[in-house]
Order: C-alpha cells, then structure tokens, then sequence
C-alpha cells in the first residue's frame, strides 16, 4: 500500500481512496488487565503497528508522578505484604483528575491508549465511561492465567508477589468488552495486531 507523508510527517496509508486517519474513529483504546498480565508489552506494539502516532497513558504512571507521601499512606495508595491495593480518598481525587486529563486529551485530537488495572470491575469502568463519554472507545480485556502473570511477577522483580494472582480475574468481573486477548499463550504483538484490526 501505498504511504503518505513525507520525513518527520504523519504517514497514512491510503485505502481505498482515503486516508487512514479519515478511516479510523476509534480515539480511545482501553486496556484492563491484572497486574503482570502484559498490557504494557501490548501497549508498545501497538504504537508499533497501528499507522497513526497514539498516546499511551497507564495507571502505573500516574503511581508514579504521585509524592512519595501518597504511594505508602492510607490517603495515597498502599500495598500490602500479600499483594493487595489499598486506595485512600487522595488517590482518589487524583486518579478521577487524570482520567478528566486523559479524555481532554483524546477530545482535543490525541489518540490514547489507557493502560489500567479496574480493581473495582465494573465500577471502575463505569468512571471511564463517564469521562469519556462522547468518545469512541474500544474497550478490550487483558487477561492472563494467574500461575502464568505470577511467575512474570517474580521475573520482573519490581512488584509486591501476590498482586498478580489476587488481581487476575478480580480486574475483569462485570467489566464489559469489545474484544478480549489472552498473553498466557499469545505473544503481545499477535494482541495488538488483533486489537488493531478492532479500531474502526
């Protein structure tokens, strides 16, 4: 196929006569998945394989732009030595803040790909629905089999130990999906091409 856009331009592929931007209305893709499940792997491939340039905004980010005082307070969030996450009213505020920022974003004409964790299920989705309400969002399940997210977990060094297992199915009760992927046996990039092939 033909590309569009010279060096340092956005390139398009043209199809059908049209530009791939014009094609494509998706303008937020939403992941959830347990900790360890591989949304972050997903993530990059597909700013890799999708043409226009996306955005990627994760929840550990945002842990991670917090003062110090809040990542270990009841205010803040806290994990404890089982792998649990406690969220205090600050986070709260904040995290309800970011989400606001991350669809201004998506509505000014950035392209977003949300990299979450919905510890409430369905309530949290419920939240995203509401600030990104107006927008068309592919909302897509990350999910991945907790012996398979644990082992990750141990692998990576960088994560209390049980917070992959307690959060593997946890995340995805009553949330409700456009498309689902698995990375206990599929590689990220096959994710991403599937998910790609989704926007629309």
């Amino acid at each position: 196929m033909r590309q569009w856009g010279g060096p340092g331009e956005n390139r398009f592929e043209r199809r059908g006569g049209r530009l791939y931007r014009d094609l494509v209305t998706t303008q937020v893709i939403v992941l959830n998945g347990g900790s360890s499940s591989g949304k972050s792997g997903i993530v990059r491939c597909l700013q890799a394989v999708l043409p226009d340039p996306w955005l990627a905004a994760a929840i550990d980010s945002l842990v991670e732009a917090m003062p110090a005082s809040l990542r270990a307070s009841d205010a803040g969030i806290a994990f404890t030595a089982e792998g649990g996450v406690n969220i205090g009213s600050e986070f709260r505020a904040l995290e309800a803040a970011w989400r606001e920022g991350v669809a201004a974003m998506a509505r000014a004409g950035a392209r977003v790909i949300v990299d979450d964790v919905f510890l409430g299920g369905a309530a949290s989705q419920e939240r995203w629905r509401r600030a990104l309400a107006g927008l068309d969002v592919l909302w897509v399940g990350v999910r991945c089999e907790g012996t398979v997210a644990a082992g990750r977990e141990i692998a990576r060094g960088d994560r209390t130990q049980g917070m992959a297992a307690s959060q593997a199915e946890l995340v995805h009760r009553g949330v409700a999906y456009d498309l689902e992927v698995d990375t206990t046996h599929t590689e990220s990039l096959d994710c991403a091409r599937a998910i790609a092939a989704r926007t629309g």
